[in-house]
């Protein structure tokens, strides 16, 4: 008879909602489980932005702690949260079918972001977020929101901000995809690198955990997700860098990457933008479409604005 399978997993309610559907899953085929909850950096320093904490994945660091140590066998992760860089001794097993990979609206009813008045306050704290806003509506104001959804809706609800700026899986996935006014895509709003999506981290000799999640994993969305996250690796952008990527498999069977890099530079939004596709055969293939698509970002001029906003970011880090 196989132990329990410990999934360890976030406190916070999204997290939890996420982690609790891949937990239904993996009972429905038939494995016990059991799941453990951990505090990261992320969620104990609710009261300053993420970007002003040493480094990225600190919403993932203890899970994967966990991990090493022993004390779980699966970490549940936003995807959009892990960094690209490989940990020695961990491996991303599993991929499960994302939700929606754009950002939300959420404000009054009607409300878009074309049709929002002048001077109108807008919550979120992400680099890559604000810049976007920034270039579709130099003329809004933007103020930073920490903390989980229901702690962000409800300064929206209390009059501190007119609308949010929101993950729409996120929104879907807690049972609020209601309170969205506008779902936000490219080509005027890309989405960070893995978002909508979940990874599933094991240790990397374990091949009962992997052998257990495996059948969660869905092709389509693993071979995006590696095409994005290959595409800012090769930036060596974290996942706090302002990049942002969307890789699809479209109708024909094409695997298609579009990435975008942006910056704040004398009082106006510079961004790059390049696109590609491939067959959508394979791992390797879905990686070297990354590279492509990030070579082209560099050749249009991406590489010296990201070690500007790296520059700017890295003197605003708290220790």
């Amino acid at each position: 008879m196989n132990a329990p399978l410990r999934v360890g997993t976030r406190g916070s309610s999204l997290a939890s909602a996420q982690t609790g559907q891949i937990v239904d899953r993996l009972r429905a085929l038939g494995r016990e489980v059991v799941v453990e909850t951990i505090a990261t950096r992320g969620d104990a320093r609710g009261d300053v932005p993420v970007a002003a904490l040493a480094g990225d994945g600190v919403f993932v660091r203890e899970l994967e702690r966990a991990l090493l140590g022993g004390r779980i066998d699966v970490a549940v992760h936003s995807l959009k949260d892990m960094p690209t860089a490989a940990v020695p001794g961990l491996a991303l097993a599993c991929v499960p079918a994302r939700a929606s990979p754009f950002d939300a609206l959420v404000g009054r009813p009607g409300d878009t972001l074309a049709s929002l008045p002048p001077a109108t306050v807008i919550g979120t704290s992400s680099i890559r977020r604000v810049l976007q806003v920034q270039a579709a509506r130099p003329d809004l104001e933007i103020r930073p929101v920490r903390g989980n959804v229901d702690t962000r809706l409800a300064r929206l609800d209390a009059g501190d901000y007119r609308c949010l700026v929101l993950a729409a899986a996120g929104l879907e996935r807690l049972g609020l995809a209601a309170r969205v006014t506008a779902i936000l895509r490219p080509p005027g709003f890309w989405p960070a690198v893995g978002q909508g999506a979940l990874g599933l981290q094991v240790r990397a000799g374990d091949e009962s955990a992997r052998h257990a999640v495996a059948p969660l994993d869905d092709l389509a969305t693993h071979l995006a997700v590696l095409a994005e996250r290959r595409c800012l690796a090769e930036l060596a952008g974290g996942c706090l860098a302002p990049v942002a990527g969307w890789a699809r498999i479209e109708e024909d069977g094409t695997l298609r990457l579009g990435a975008r890099v942006l910056e704040h530079s004398g009082g106006v939004v510079r961004e790059v933008v390049a696109e590609d596709a491939s067959p959508a055969a394979d791992p390797g293939a879905a990686e070297a479409l990354g590279r492509r698509v990030a070579a082209a970002l560099v050749a249009a001029g991406a590489a010296p604005m990201l070690e500007r906003m790296r520059a700017q970011a890295t003197a605003h880090l708290l220790p």
